[in-house]
């Protein structure tokens, strides 16, 4: 490809990505006897998608993160799809990571609220073809808190009688902030029958999460000194959906360490509510939670990058395998200025073979520093 090439792909990409204020992300597109095509093998980018009746590729049901699409026009199938009678909503792309479903798979259910009548059922394609069509637990509770009807994951192509297509509200990159239908729809619509119920100040943490999995190092010593400022240490993978959304709605303040859990928090958050980050990783990743969070639910968070050290699995170069090791006086000064914590005694270091045992146990294998 040449630079001019490239100049003129990142220039269409440009135009085509969704935009959280004007657009496609913002329409609903009806299509009657479109075919839906579903991927054959997971890939970062994946053919697959809705032809339109006429056999052109409607590109309003793609999956965009960033400035590119993850999901391509797909081939026509070789054998006659199956007929779904009736109205439909197209969903996207299923995810089964509890982060990427929640930022890359709920997009579109905001067209609930806009359709003149009720529809069958929300379709999905998946992104791991291999694991099967079954929701997760989490999922199926999730479309129950979305008041959404029967889903259906496809593994095979299938025409419906009528499709909706609605444009992609939520997602990463710009899109993050989501547009003015989907913030509505989530305020509104989404868990709202769920009450408050928990503490006053929360700490989500990532301390009780297996071996191989990226966190902070010796995060249990976080836990104990949020405790003794009056937080509840949280560990959400050990609740059902309407728990964790219960405790975060009922929070005044809220200290997370950055990970998938944020993104529910800011799917019920209210702009009263208070939120600091903890950084694990230097990653858009980040920066994209934080849009999340000031969009949805009107919250500018502190971000508290407090880093000292980073260690990646040997022959991984994604930030979401890394571990790190935390600056805890940076950390508590940061909280302090934040009035997250009150000032006291120095948040003293964990001891050298504490941080070296934590290493060991975090992953098989030899682990590579990582720049800061």
């Amino acid at each position: 490809m040449t630079n001019r090439d490239a100049i003129a792909k990142a220039r269409e990409a440009e135009r085509n990505r969704p935009r959280p204020d004007q657009g496609w992300s913002l329409r609903v597109e009806v299509l009657r006897a479109p075919v839906i095509v579903p991927p054959v093998e997971r890939a970062f980018v994946q053919a697959g998608g809705i032809l339109r009746a006429n056999g052109s590729y409607c590109a309003q049901g793609a999956l965009w993160r960033k400035n590119r699409p993850l999901t391509t026009p797909p081939a026509p199938p070789a054998a006659d799809p199956e007929d779904l009678p009736g109205e439909w909503l197209w969903g996207g792309v299923l995810w089964r990571h509890f982060g990427h479903f929640l930022v890359e798979s709920t997009g579109r259910l905001w067209a609930l609220m806009a359709l003149p009548q009720g529809v069958r059922g929300v379709l999905f394609i998946p992104k791991s073809p291999a694991l099967g069509t079954a929701l997760e637990g989490y999922q199926r509770d999730f479309f129950t808190l979305a008041g959404a009807p029967g889903v259906r994951v496809l593994d095979r192509p299938v025409r419906p009688e009528k499709l909706y297509v609605p444009g992609q509200g939520f997602g990463l990159g710009q899109i993050a902030e989501g547009t003015p239908h989907a913030r509505r729809w989530f305020a509104e619509h989404f868990a709202r029958d769920i009450a408050p119920d928990g503490p006053e100040r929360l700490y989500i943490s990532r301390s009780g999460l297996s071996a191989g999995r990226a966190k902070l190092l010796c995060e249990d010593r976080l836990d104990r000194y949020l405790e003794a400022e009056d937080y509840t240490v949280f560990h959400p993978q050990d609740h059902d959906l309407a728990t964790q959304i219960a405790r975060y709605k009922a929070a005044r303040q809220v200290i997370a360490c950055e990970g998938s859990a944020i993104h529910l928090f800011a799917m019920v958050a209210r702009p009263q509510q208070s939120l600091a980050i903890v950084v694990r990783r230097l990653s858009a990743a980040t920066h994209y939670i934080e849009k999340h969070v000031s969009g949805f639910a009107g919250i500018m968070p502190l971000t508290v990058n407090a880093i000292k050290g980073g260690w990646l699995p040997e022959g991984k170069e994604t930030r979401r395998h890394q571990v790190s090791a935390l600056d805890f006086p940076k950390a508590q000064a940061a909280l302090v200025a934040g009035g997250f914590v009150a000032p006291g005694p120095v948040w003293t270091e964990p001891p050298t073979n504490d941080i070296e045992a934590a290493l060991a146990a975090s992953f098989d294998g030899p682990l590579i520093p990582v720049e800061i």
